[in-house]
């Protein structure tokens, strides 16, 4: 589930964007990206549900969950850093083609995943899969930007919520299977024929677009990487160091603080440099996009943290296999999949926030029903209505997200800003990530004194009652953080104005 909704904008190139194309229609194009797009979501998706397999397999004698962590936080933060400066790449070389790269990048990488006996291993190799993602991904929305007229990418981006909804039905239910039956290697193992599949579409279907020189702005990249990298990691490991020292005088705290100055002096940078930036601060003078981006990174935190503490919850606390607990997210995939598609269409003709607030209202509630009910005691069954809760939630959230943040731009910074919008959701879902190993740890610690010294790990099996009980509670306070960040967007969306017709 992790990063599971992920649908709708997904970055663009930079460059001044030509007028939409209309010598051939763009339809055929956009669902050739789909496969990939759909390819992104579905590893996504199966990766959350193996976890527990994964972690009883590669790390079985440790306490702590945030080692298994970064098999997602290593894929999200080789995924966040080159965004930027791939969506440039994509407009100097040709969306087509640094596309495809990076889908024999991704398809390789996945059977370099399945192929790994250590769990650095599968991490190391999730990297270059976030990588071959993160040079996919600017360019899907490139092409929707300079293939689809403005009033019909409400349309465009009902597919992709479609395709979301549908990748989260698939995902987890043949990552259940394919764990259950054949072994976690597997859920990498089934992307190669998609992304074979996914290949040949996009070379006979996509379009070769204009191309524009490009200078890149390396100290940004570098800046940028190292203050995310100190962050992340600072944030991730805490838990596991006590918040103290972690060698030598480098304390948690130290890397925190460090990744923020850093990150302060790549601001500083950008607004400095005069041609070319990494990030084009001046887009930030349009309410709707600058709004739009806190929405969206409140919207990647949340939807990336809140599936490890729910499916560990569920097959370790109550006992399901991978595949019953993807049975679970069934009603969140029907619900996004068929409302998506019609949100899209009405938001061509609406105000966003009539979508926007009610739909990150419903995701923030559906999190607070399923901390009310991680308990031993509530019936299987009723975990199936906060799941519709969050799949009706979502198809109300991506799309009005999505268009809002770049509609009212000039088409000559389209490309920046969808780069920018896809980058913020990504850096949101690397924090959401870390954070939530981070509490997860910290709430097991409180209800579970010792548990970080016990001398078997969480991972291999259904728990006893006896500890079940207050590991339930620990992952039921840990799915709160995540509510209560998407209040953080709802709040933030309400200052959204209408965009210009």
């Amino acid at each position: 589930m992790t990063d599971m909704t992920d649908p709708t904008v997904q970055g663009a190139a930079s460059a001044p964007q030509t007028s939409p194309i209309k010598t051939r229609s763009p339809w055929p194009a956009l669902w050739a990206l789909v496969i990939g797009f759909f390819m992104i979501l579905v590893d996504t998706t199966i990766v959350s549900v193996a976890n527990p397999a994964i972690k009883a397999d590669l790390d079985p004698g440790t306490p702590n969950l945030d080692n298994v962590v970064w098999v997602t936080s290593a894929y999200l933060l080789a995924y966040a850093v080159p965004l930027l400066i791939t969506g440039r790449l994509g407009d100097r070389f040709g969306p087509k083609k640094i596309y495809l790269v990076g889908l024999a990048i991704f398809t390789l990488a996945s059977l370099a995943c399945g192929l790994s006996d250590t769990l650095g291993m599968l991490v190391a190799m999730r990297a270059v899969q976030g990588l071959g993602a993160a040079m996919m991904t600017p360019q899907t929305m490139a092409v929707i930007t300079r293939t689809f007229p403005p009033n019909q990418r409400g349309a465009a981006m009902g597919l992709w919520g479609a395709t979301s909804g549908v990748a989260m039905l698939v995902g987890p239910l043949a990552g259940g299977l394919l764990v259950d039956n054949f072994g976690w290697e597997w859920i990498f193992f089934v992307n190669i024929p998609v992304g074979i599949v996914g290949f040949v579409l996009a070379w006979l279907l996509v379009p070769s677009l204009e191309t524009h020189p490009h200078r890149f702005d390396v100290l940004g990249v570098v800046l940028s990487a190292v203050g995310l990298f100190l962050l992340v990691f600072g944030l991730q490991e805490a838990e596991a160091y006590d918040w103290g020292v972690i060698w030598g005088p480098i304390s948690v705290w130290s890397l925190i603080a460090a990744g923020l100055v850093v990150l302060g002096l790549f601001i500083w940078q950008q607004f400095r440099t005069k041609s070319e930036a990494l990030v084009p601060m001046d887009l930030f003078r349009d309410r709707n996009f600058a709004v739009a981006n806190i929405g969206i990174a409140t919207v990647g935190f949340v939807v990336t943290s809140m599936s490890l503490p729910l499916m560990f919850f569920i097959q370790l606390a109550r006992g399901l296999t991978p595949t019953e607990s993807a049975l679970l997210l069934v009603p969140m995939a029907i619900a996004a999949g068929v409302l998506s598609p019609l949100a899209g269409r009405w938001l061509d003709r609406t105000d966003p926030r009539v979508l926007l607030v009610p739909g990150l209202l419903l995701v923030a509630g559906s999190l607070v029903m399923y901390a009310a009910m991680m308990n031993l005691d509530t019936p299987i069954w009723a975990f199936l209505i906060p799941s519709f809760v969050m799949g009706v939630g979502n198809a109300g959230m991506w799309g009005p997200l999505a268009t809002t943040a770049t509609r009212n731009l000039p088409p000559r910074q389209a490309g920046a800003g969808a780069g920018i919008y896809n980058t913020t959701r990504t850096v949101g879902s690397v924090l959401g990530s870390a954070a939530i190993a981070a509490f997860m740890q910290s709430r097991l610690e409180t209800n579970l004194p010792g548990a970080s010294e016990a001398s078997s790990g969480f991972g291999g099996g259904s728990l006893p009652d006896a500890v079940a009980e207050p590991f339930s509670a620990a992952m039921a306070q840990t799915i709160l953080l995540p509510a209560a960040v998407m209040l953080v967007g709802v709040v933030a969306v309400l200052f959204l104005r209408r965009p210009r017709v």
